[in-house]
């Protein structure tokens, strides 16, 4: 039988790739009974919220990408404090902690990608400065009707600065790879696509880096998923009801949550293409304080 999406297995030599390097950006509980249908109340993981460096190996470009937790939980708005409220949140070390201890200064990032822009991915945006924010173009909307603008608002309007943010039009998404449909060529020259994740949050884009010249690849899978299970298939994506009776999701469309996951889950049958979700609380054990870490590279699989 034919290996699935061969575009993603060829090796070239003369290929630029991307090296990507995980950042400590804080520590969340994850209660189980919002994320992973049929968990029993108690049930709760202690996970990461990971970031990443990410550097293009010729024109040796530096992006971030997603920002973790900020540790002024106090800033967030009404309706995310509600959430957090009962749930154990820290940042022992926060994105620009961890660029500093690996010798960078979080001053001079030009780019940092944003995955979307709940609490837990937006860290804190003023400690960089002189970087242009990337966002997929839905995130915009809810930018400019952010809290406090919209009191019930979940977002908050400043938690990134409008004037320094491209937003992502959809006219950009112009490239099919792998089980993706919509993704956007970054570079231009196939090592870094931002793709189109749609579900979770308006805007919510993950990344496809290509990681050496002989056909590794990463994909940083954000919220499509917040448990491995998910994607093989073991568990399902959760629904419960709110206090007014309504049935909720975390994803604001389960729908193409769900759809989305699946083309995600398709990279698993994939020889050398490794699968990372922003919460993988099981790599983050078997990795933390190792080489993986920035000043370190994750291995290319």
């Amino acid at each position: 039988m034919a290996a699935p999406y061969p575009s993603l297995l060829n090796p070239d030599a003369h290929q630029p790739y991307i090296e990507v390097s995980a950042l400590e950006a804080g520590i969340l509980q994850l209660i189980h009974t919002r994320f992973i249908a049929g968990s029993q109340p108690g049930e709760s993981t202690m996970c990461p919220s990971l970031a990443f460096l990410l550097r293009h190996s010729t024109s040796k470009d530096l992006l971030v990408f997603d920002l973790g937790i900020r540790r002024d939980l106090e800033s967030h708005p009404p309706a995310v404090q509600k959430v957090i409220a009962n749930r154990i949140i820290i940042t022992p070390q926060s994105v620009e902690d961890s660029l500093r201890k690996g010798g960078m200064n979080p001053e001079d990032v030009k780019t940092v990608i944003v995955s979307h822009l709940h609490y837990d991915h937006i860290g804190e945006a003023s400690s960089f400065p002189n970087a242009t924010f990337i966002m997929g173009a839905d995130a915009e909307d809810l930018l400019r009707n952010g809290y406090p603008s919209n009191p019930a608002a979940e977002v908050l309007s400043t938690a990134i600065p409008l004037s320094r943010s491209r937003f992502l039009s959809s006219a950009e998404f112009t490239s099919s790879i792998g089980p993706f449909p919509r993704a956007h060529d970054y570079f231009g020259d196939g090592s870094l696509y931002i793709v189109d994740a749609p579900g979770h949050l308006p805007g919510h884009i993950n990344v496809l880096a290509r990681t050496n010249t002989t056909g590794s690849w990463i994909y940083l899978a954000g919220d499509s998923a917040h448990d491995a299970r998910l994607l093989t298939g073991e568990r399902e994506v959760a629904t419960w009801h709110d206090d007014a009776g309504r049935l909720v999701c975390v994803h604001t469309d389960r729908e193409k949550a769900v759809e989305h996951i699946r083309r995600v889950a398709a990279l698993l049958s994939v020889p050398r293409v490794h699968v990372l979700l922003a919460h993988d609380a099981e790599w983050y054990e078997a990795n933390k304080g190792g080489e993986a870490f920035f000043p370190g590279v994750i291995p290319p699989k």
